[in-house]
């Protein structure tokens, strides 16, 4: 029986796997055109305008490249522009963000112990960040600081503390990271589709109208790439944040995403010296490995109070969600849900190595699993996957109950 919350389930399904082959294909090509940047090599056979070459094999098939600096004398009848892997990575974020973030607000997104908000008022402060924080980031890049850009990577670094920082202030911990992760990859993505892309199209126009083109473009154009090429690695691992509470569930979750900012600095210059010919400095990976053990130990210190975790967990239910309780069956779904996954989805797990409840779900009382109904009806009740390899020995006769409750509490 394929009801809203099976659908709506396998549209988000639909939408992270969209999301995930689509920065796969922008990172790809990102790690990989940097690399042949820095690989370059000069050569005395080289057409004028060239910069440098590379050859390369793959496939049975050997590649030779040519980098024009500013642009051929002539252009090419055929051009291939890379700007849809980056446009459909952020629409697919875009997309899931709303499918999970804003849909389960009351769930993933709203902290009560932060912030007393209305689900529109959390989609607007969600929706609004980004784009303050590109307009921020855009007005930085075109000062003066343009031509400082160490400087200009500094502030880039306090921008995004503050931003975590911020979010942190008005949003559970999940959505704190997802929230820096969408914030940094809005700023990449702007970069192509607002500074790199157009610049490149002045190159090309200049160029069709028998005009030199102005290497001022590229220059510009290369300053926003080699962002987005450092802020790459840390927004995979705020990406995959959400699976690890230990990553987002305390009070230190933006400074942990700080730390991961400069881990991916570190990671990246080692690779951009090494394809750069310039050595392999090593010393990046000690940094790396004492920047990890740093965001370990601030990982759980210091952990939320008991006041802030008791505030966390209590949602307000709706009207709708309060008859839930008197609908038939609910007794029976109950007793099944605190009888096999209250053990770990407790706010006090006392399940051997569980700390903390899974994905911040709990579900000790008859409110929490009214708050959690379409998630224990997916999880426990139309599939398997919960409990984790039944290890509970859950009965199918339970897991039926669940979602005769669940389906007669919404079909009334």
């Amino acid at each position: 029986m394929l009801d809203a919350a099976i659908i709506w389930d396998w549209i988000a399904f639909a939408v992270r796997w969209t999301h995930v082959i689509t920065a796969i294909a922008w990172i790809g090509s990102s790690f990989y055109f940097i690399a042949l940047d820095l690989g370059l090599k000069k050569a005395p056979h080289l057409p004028p305008g060239a910069h440098g070459e590379e050859w390369q094999v793959h496939g049975g098939g050997f590649y030779h490249i040519q980098k024009y600096l500013v642009a051929p004398e002539t252009m090419p009848e055929h051009l291939v522009w890379f700007k849809w892997e980056s446009y459909a990575t952020w629409l697919s974020g875009a997309a899931l963000l709303m499918v999970v973030y804003w849909a389960g607000a009351e769930l993933f997104l709203i902290d009560p112990a932060k912030a007393d908000l209305s689900v529109i008022g959390a989609m607007l402060i969600s929706a609004a960040s980004l784009t303050i924080g590109w307009l921020v980031y855009d007005r930085l890049c075109k000062s003066a600081l343009g031509e400082q850009p160490t400087m200009l990577m500094l502030l880039l670094f306090v921008l995004l503390l503050a931003m975590g920082w911020g979010y942190n202030e008005v949003f559970t911990g999940r959505a704190v990271m997802l929230h820096l992760g969408a914030f940094t990859a809005t700023i990449m993505t702007a970069n192509v589709f607002f500074i790199i892309m157009p610049n490149q199209r002045i190159v090309v126009a200049d160029l069709k109208a028998g005009r030199t083109p102005d290497p001022k473009y590229g220059k510009i154009a290369k300053l926003r790439s080699t962002h987005n090429n450092y802020l790459t690695l840390p927004v995979i691992f705020l990406m995959l944040s959400n699976h690890y509470p230990l990553a987002f569930a305390n009070d230190n979750n933006w400074l942990i995403a700080g730390l991961v900012f400069l881990m991916g600095v570190t990671i990246r210059h080692y690779f951009n010296s090494m394809h750069a010919r310039k050595g392999e400095p090593r010393w990046t990976w000690i940094a790396t490995a004492l920047l990890f053990i740093a965001v370990m130990w601030l990982s759980t210190r210091p952990m939320y109070t008991q006041e802030q975790i008791d505030a966390a967990y209590e949602v307000e239910l709706s009207d709708s969600q309060l008859e839930m309780a008197s609908a038939p069956g609910f007794e029976a779904a109950r007793d099944a849900v605190l009888g096999r996954c209250s053990m770990c989805h407790s706010r006090e797990p006392f399940y051997e190595g569980i700390y903390w409840p899974p994905r911040g779900l709990v579900l000790e009382t008859e409110h929490d699993i009214i708050a959690a109904a379409r998630q224990v009806y997916i999880q426990a009740g139309v599939t398997h996957a919960m409990p984790p390899a039944n290890i509970t020995y859950m009965e199918q006769a339970e897991r039926d109950a669940i979602v005769s409750w669940y389906r007669a509490a919404r079909e009334g």
